[in-house]
């Protein structure tokens, strides 16, 4: 290894792997029904977990059923979801594994998908809120540029993952996202043009919504 893994910027950073499911009401912004979260540091050549992973189930509010269409897609049911915590009481929950004075950034496939979530949800995770997005799309076009698309399933495949028995969990999600950041880490690893943290969040950065400016973020698409 060398370049991006020798920066201090990069071996400071926890790098944590979040991913919601969630019901998407006419009318409403999507509203979270679980979340799953696997923080990662990289340390003396290796990649290590930072404690347990995080993984809830979250009752929506009674505008936001789980539909068929959610259950056809993640497994999820209604009943499932009826005695789950609260947003408020999930997200509170996982907003307290983020330490103040450390330096994070949250990674995840989409990231517009899960900073929109977390935004919407701020008042239950402000510290949450105010962590820096990668985003593994725009980081796979750049390293592995030759796929038809880059999806997760087609990450997934180009680097021999196997596709979890519950894909569409957050916590399986989490799992290969985790397994696919990694892969493109080690990618990045031999690309002269990311030769640290900094240029990596130009790369495939987005600015959490709490921390833009108001004329808009500097990653933000």
């Amino acid at each position: 290894m060398g370049g991006l893994t020798d920066d201090p910027a990069f071996l400071a950073t926890t790098f944590v792997v979040i991913d919601f499911e969630a019901t998407t009401p006419k009318g409403y912004p999507a509203q979270p029904i679980e979340v799953a979260a696997l923080a990662l540091r990289y340390e003396q050549g290796a990649w290590t977990t930072a404690g347990r992973p995080f993984v809830s189930l979250i009752r929506p509010p009674a505008f936001a059923p789980v539909t068929p269409a959610v259950t056809a897609q993640t497994g999820l049911t209604p009943e499932q979801v009826r005695q789950a915590p609260s947003p408020a009481e999930a997200l509170s929950a996982l907003d307290l594994r983020f330490a103040a004075g450390k330096q994070y950034l949250l990674v995840a496939q989409h990231a517009a998908t899960e900073a929109n979530l977390i935004h919407n949800q701020r008042e239950h995770c402000p510290a949450l809120a105010r962590i820096d997005l990668l985003d593994t799309i725009p980081f796979a076009k750049h390293v592995v540029p030759g796929l038809p698309n880059h999806k997760l399933d087609t990450l997934l495949a180009h680097f021999s993952i196997k596709q979890p028995a519950d894909r569409h969990r957050a916590y399986a999600d989490v799992d290969v996202t985790a397994r696919v950041f990694i892969r493109l880490i080690n990618a990045a690893n031999e690309d002269a043009q990311i030769s640290d943290l900094a240029a990596l969040v130009k790369i495939a950065g987005r600015t959490a919504k709490c921390n833009m400016p108001a004329q808009g973020g500097l990653f933000d698409i």
